[in-house]
């Protein structure tokens, strides 16, 4: 046996004694999918005045992002069962790494949105395997699992929109996207030796047969409300995230950091919830945890635009972040209710619906912004929020 034989045979073996090398490398690759898509808003006003672009097209940019990033969720969700999450989140992060170059290229705003395309799509990849990984990994614990990866990309989502804030003020946002290209490939290498193989990956799997398992599965009650109320805390989410700091240095006058340094506080809600929520859930059960989310991160949102002050609109923010919370019980309560036969497949078809649906949001508040009615899009976003509250009110406890 060559000694590279030998190197593989160990890298495998320790593939399946380290759940908790698992879960880190899980997590890191979500702090920083997660973490780098919050950068292009972080950055959008500085964006918008290099390109000169209304805030309809700066909001049409996030909607590509996350409409390419939902394009690619049925496909790897597919792929699941047939190649294993391994292959999936390794492609992830090299693409994704690969991807971000684009911005270096991009001297105008077409070019700077066919780049963000292609970093939608490689980001895409990342979350469907990422799911029913830590599903069957963590079985018991799966709440807990789900929590601490999805704090680390509101980590992420905090600490690199405001890192690349600074790198824009200083060297231009091109730069401030591209820098992160390095930590992509490492991560994508660590993925490589710490992911084991899917046991129930195949070749000769018919996805037709596939859809129709996950098409009766819809039929359950239960996937139906935590799929409507998922989508609904999804759209508000990318609406609010796009154009927090847009609104900021617009309307309240902030500067880009101070901006951007409002919307890192929102992420750290998000991280500060999330440690707490799957706990919760894993004891009281996650509708009821999801109905509190809901109604704690609708009010701030209401009150958004009578709040005054720096550190009034911070804490604002703060709660409001507590939304990304209801992410990892959703994603958790679905990933467990859907037919196991098509786990894979049926999570992908899921996620790209409600990601596409959810990404019209930034949309639809460029063109509130356009017309002078940037607060009432505040109070159009706490509405649904509540909405989604009522989703998860009725939704039943897992057994």
């Amino acid at each position: 046996m060559s000694s590279a034989d030998g190197v593989a045979r160990r890298i495998a073996a320790s593939r399946h004694d380290s759940p908790r090398r698992l879960l880190a490398a899980v997590a890191a690759g979500w702090f920083l999918v997660l973490g780098m898509r919050f950068v292009i808003p972080a950055v959008l006003p500085t964006i918008s005045d290099d390109f000169g672009v209304s805030n309809t097209n700066a909001g049409l940019a996030v909607t590509v992002l996350w409409l390419t990033y939902a394009a690619m969720q049925f496909p790897a969700g597919v792929y699941i069962d047939r190649v294993g999450e391994r292959a999936l989140l390794v492609g992830s992060a090299l693409l994704s790494g690969v991807g971000l170059l684009g911005y270096l290229l991009s001297p105008t705003f077409a070019l700077f949105v066919l780049a963000t395309a292609g970093f939608g799509l490689g980001t895409g990849l990342y979350g469907p395997p990422r799911g029913t990984l830590l599903s069957r990994t963590f079985d018991a614990r799966e709440g807990v699992a789900f929590g601490a990866v999805m704090a680390a990309g509101s980590v992420g989502s905090a600490v690199l929109p405001l890192a690349a804030a600074l790198v824009t003020a200083r060297y231009g946002w091109r730069l401030g996207l591209a820098a992160a290209v390095p930590l992509f490939l490492f991560v994508g290498a660590t993925l490589w030796v710490s992911v084991s193989d899917r046991e129930t990956a195949t070749a000769d799997r018919s996805l037709t047969a596939d859809l129709r398992t996950v098409l009766g599965g819809l039929r359950d009650r239960r996937l139906a409300l935590a799929v409507l109320g998922a989508m609904l805390m999804l759209l508000v989410f990318q609406a609010v995230t796009a154009f927090l700091t847009t609104y900021l240095v617009t309307t309240r006058e902030f500067t880009q950091g101070t901006a951007g340094a409002v919307l890192s506080v929102l992420f750290v809600g998000g991280a500060l919830s999330q440690a707490a929520t799957g706990r919760l859930a894993d004891r009281y059960g996650s509708p009821r945890v999801l109905v509190g989310v809901a109604v704690v991160s609708a009010l701030p949102l209401a009150l958004f635009p009578t709040l005054e002050g720096t550190a009034a609109l911070a804490l604002g923010a703060g709660v409001i972040g507590f939304r990304m919370s209801s992410g990892p019980l959703t994603n958790a309560y679905i990933v467990d209710v859907l037919p196991d036969a098509a786990e894979g497949t049926g999570w992908g078809l899921l996620r790209t619906c409600f990601f596409a649906i959810g990404s019209l949001g930034s949309t639809v508040v460029g063109a509130f912004a356009d017309r002078g009615l940037f607060d009432l899009s505040f109070y159009v976003m706490a509405a649904l929020t509540l909405a989604a509250g009522l989703s998860f009110l009725v939704l039943p406890r897992r057994e």
